[in-house]
C-alpha cells in the first residue's frame, strides 16, 4: 500500500478510532464498528481530500486496503477522450490538428503584433502584448507549482485576467475550470470535489459578494494530497498578501521583451484545454473537459460562420466563462481571427450601446430576452450611434420570433441564431438565410463531420419532419464528463453519441428547430405536450411579457399544463383569456393550460434559461 493509507488513518483517528485498530485488513463496520454517522463522515472526508465517491453503508464492507486502492485509482484524473477509429479519422482528415488552443488564439501575434486584441475599460493590449502576457503568466504559474494535469477553478468576471489566465493555463495543460461568478458554496463545493484543483482564481469581491472568504473556506475544507489550493485574487489588499497571489500582477505583460522558457512541459493536443460546466438544469453542474485538438476544430471554424475576420470587433457583455461567449466564436474565436475583443461588464443597453459607439463594435452575442430589450431601447431618443454593428448572435435559449424580428430594423444589423451546448454541437443560421429560416429555426450544424440522429421514444428514427430527441457526435463534441460515470452512462451511448435531451425536428432547409426538452414535456394522460411550444405561443399574447409552461401533478391525468405568465405593465390575464388566445392560434385542445399562475417574474439560471425545475417544484407544492 502507498501513502494514501496514512491519510485514511488520519481521518479515522479524527473520527475516534484507536491507532492499534488501524490495520490494512480491518473491515470498517465489522472490525472498526463504524456506525452510519461515522461512515458518512468518512465518505465526506474521502470526497474532499481525495476526490473519491464511495457508499460505505452499502452491503460491501471495505477494508483499509480496499479504500487505499480506490484512492490510488482516483488519483490520476481520467479525462474522457474520443479514441479508436473515429479519433484516427478526425486526425487523418485534418479535423483534428496537433496544436493547442493558445497557439490558435495567439497566431496573429507574430504577423500583426501591434494590432489591437483586448479592450477592457482603459486597459488595452495588442496581439503582441497579449501573447507576451500569456507567456509570462504561464511561467509565473509554473513557478507557483501549477503543472500539467492539475486543473484550476477560474471564477472571474469579464476582464483581462480572465483571458490571459485561461490561455496560460491551457498552455500548461492545467485546464481552467471556467465557473460563473454567480455560483456559490453549494455548487463550488461540488466542483472542487470533482476537479481537485491546484488553485482557485477569483475576485476579492464582486457584485457585493465576498469571493475571497468563500475561496478561503473552500481551500481550508479541501486539503489536497499535494498541499492547500493557491488563491489567485484580483482586487486584493495588502493584508491579503500572506495567503493569496496577486492575479493582476501574475497576468501582466513582462516589463521587457518576452523570452520563452521556464514553463515546464506544455500541454499536448489530446490534453484538456478548458473545462466548461453544464447549466445545472438536472442537478449540480457537471464538468465538461474540452480537449485541445477537438476545441481547436471549433475555434478554426466558428469565425467564418459569423463573418468574423481581422476587422471584427467583438463585444462580450455576457459572462465569458460561458461557452457561448467564450468560443462560438466569441472571445477566443475573434482573437484567433486577428480581431479585437471588447470586454464589457454590463449587458444593460445604456452601458453596452456606449461601448458599441466608442469602440466601433461589429459583433456581439445575447440571450433572447436581452436582444429584445436592446431592440426596444434602440428606439429611445439620444441612443448612441450603433451603425458599426453587423451581427447580433442570439442563443442560450430558443427565441420566439417577436423577440428578434425587430432587431435588423432597430439595431441595423443581421440576426444569427445560435443553438448548441457546452458538450459540443453548435448550429447556426447563415448570414444570408431568408427570414423564414433565421426567425423560425436554430440553424444547421457547424461542421460537415457533425453526425445527427433524431429518435423517437423507442430509439428509432422519426419520420421526415417529425419531432424526436436529438443525439449527436462529432469532432468537437465530448466523450464524457469528468468524474461522473453515472452521468456518462445516462448521457452518452456506447457508440459515442451524446443524448442532448432536446426535442427537435428538421426543417426543410436542413436546419434544426428546437421544440423543447425530453424532460420539458407534459405527459397528460399519455399525450406528450412539448412545454417550449406553449412558451412561445403564450408569449405572443399581447398582454404577456414572458411565459413558461411546466407539468403540474393531477390525480386523473397524471400531469396537466401549468402556465406561468408575467403580464405586461398595466395588463391583466386570466386562464380563459389565455386558453381562448391559444385556441385562436390553432393549438390542440389537449395542449391548453389547465392552471394559470400570474407572477411578477420568472426564475432564471445559467445564461438566460428559465429555471423550469424551480417552477415544477412550485407547481407541485400548490
Amino acid at each position: 500500500m502507498d501513502g494514501s493509507v496514512d491519510g485514511i488513518r488520519t481521518i479515522l483517528r479524527e473520527i475516534g478510532v484507536d491507532e492499534e485498530e488501524l490495520l490494512p485488513d480491518r473491515l470498517l463496520r465489522a472490525h472498526l464498528a463504524l456506525d452510519s454517522t461515522e461512515t458518512v463522515e468518512l465518505e465526506t472526508a474521502l470526497r474532499k481530500r481525495f476526490g473519491v465517491e464511495v457508499d460505505l453503508w452499502d452491503k460491501h464492507d471495505f477494508t483499509l486496503a480496499e479504500l487505499d486502492a480506490l484512492i490510488s485509482r482516483a488519483a490520476p484524473r481520467r479525462w474522457p477522450v474520443i479514441a479508436g477509429e473515429r479519433a484516427e479519422r478526425y486526425r487523418r482528415e485534418g479535423l483534428w490538428r496537433a496544436e493547442r488552443i493558445d497557439e490558435i488564439v495567439l497566431a496573429h501575434a507574430a504577423s500583426r503584433p501591434g494590432a489591437p486584441a483586448l479592450v477592457c475599460g482603459e486597459r488595452r493590449l495588442t496581439h503582441g502584448e497579449l501573447a507576451a502576457a500569456v507567456g509570462a503568466a504561464a511561467r509565473r504559474l509554473a513557478a507557483l507549482g501549477v503543472r500539467r494535469g492539475s486543473p484550476v477553478v477560474v471564477q472571474l468576471p469579464n476582464g483581462v485576467e480572465l483571458v490571459v489566465l485561461t490561455l496560460a493555463l491551457s498552455r500548461l495543460g492545467a485546464p481552467p475550470v471556467l465557473t460563473p461568478v454567480t455560483l456559490r458554496a453549494f455548487e463550488l463545493e461540488h466542483i472542487v470535489s470533482v476537479t481537485r484543483p491546484a488553485a482557485l482564481a477569483l475576485p476579492r469581491r464582486h457584485a457585493r459578494f465576498d469571493h475571497l472568504a468563500l475561496g478561503r473556506a473552500l481551500r481550508d475544507g479541501h486539503p489536497g494530497p499535494e498541499g492547500p489550493m493557491a488563491l489567485l485574487v484580483t482586487g486584493g489588499r495588502p493584508e491579503d498578501a500572506a495567503d493569496t497571489v496577486d492575479l493582476t500582477a501574475l497576468c501582466a505583460p513582462p516589463d521587457g521583451p518576452y523570452e520563452a522558457g521556464g514553463e515546464g512541459e506544455p500541454a499536448g493536443p489530446g490534453d484538456p484545454a478548458v473545462c466548461l460546466l453544464s447549466n445545472g438544469t438536472t442537478g449540480r453542474p457537471k464538468v465538461i473537459p474540452r480537449l485541445h485538438e477537438a476545441y481547436g476544430h471549433q475555434l478554426r471554424h466558428t469565425p467564418a460562420v459569423a463573418g468574423v475576420g481581422p476587422d471584427a470587433i467583438y463585444l462580450a457583455v455576457m459572462p465569458a466563462t460561458h461557452g457561448f461567449v467564450l468560443g462560438c466564436p466569441g472571445v477566443l474565436g475573434t482573437l484567433s481571427a486577428g480581431g479585437t475583443v471588447v470586454l464589457g461588464g454590463s449587458a444593460e443597453p445604456a452601458a453596452a450601446f456606449e461601448l458599441i459607439e466608442r469602440e466601433g463594435v461589429t459583433h456581439t452575442t445575447l440571450v433572447p430576452a436581452l436582444a429584445e430589450r436592446w431592440a426596444e431601447a434602440a428606439s429611445e431618443p439620444g441612443t448612441p450611434d450603433l451603425s458599426s454593428l453587423r451581427v447580433l448572435q442570439v442563443g442560450g435559449a430558443r427565441p420566439h420570433p417577436r423577440q428578434i424580428e425587430r432587431i435588423p430594423e432597430a439595431l441595423g444589423c443581421r440576426v444569427q441564431q445560435c443553438y448548441g451546448m457546452s458538450e459540443g454541437l453548435l448550429c447556426y443560421t447563415a448570414l444570408d438565410d431568408p427570414d423564414e429560416v433565421v426567425l423560425g429555426t436554430q440553424g444547421r450544424p457547424l461542421s460537415p463531420a457533425d453526425e445527427i440522429l433524431v429518435l423517437d421514444d423507442e430509439g428509432a428514427p422519426v419520420a421526415d419532419g417529425g419531432v424526436g430527441e436529438l443525439l449527436t457526435r462529432g469532432p468537437y463534441t465530448v466523450a464524457g464528463y469528468l468524474g461522473d460515470p453515472a452521468a456518462d452512462a445516462s448521457a452518452f451511448t456506447t457508440d459515442g453519441f451524446y443524448r442532448t435531451g432536446d426535442l427537435v425536428r428538421v426543417h426543410p432547409s436542413g436546419a434544426l428547430v428546437v421544440e423543447g426538452r425530453t424532460r420539458d414535456v407534459v405527459n397528460r394522460g399519455g399525450e406528450k405536450i412539448p412545454a417550449a411550444e406553449l412558451d412561445l405561443l403564450a408569449a405572443e399574447h399581447p398582454a404577456v411579457a414572458a411565459a413558461a409552461a411546466v407539468a403540474a401533478p393531477h390525480p386523473r391525468f397524471g400531469e396537466i399544463v401549468c402556465l406561468y405568465v408575467v403580464p405586461c405593465a398595466g395588463r391583466s390575464l386570466d386562464l380563459e383569456d389565455v386558453r381562448a388566445f391559444l385556441r385562436s392560434r390553432g393549438l390542440a385542445g389537449f395542449k391548453l393550460p389547465e392552471r394559470l399562475e400570474v407572477v411578477d417574474g420568472l426564475p432564471y439560471l445559467g445564461i438566460g434559461k428559465v429555471d423550469k425545475a424551480a417552477l415544477r417544484r412550485r407547481a407541485a407544492a400548490r
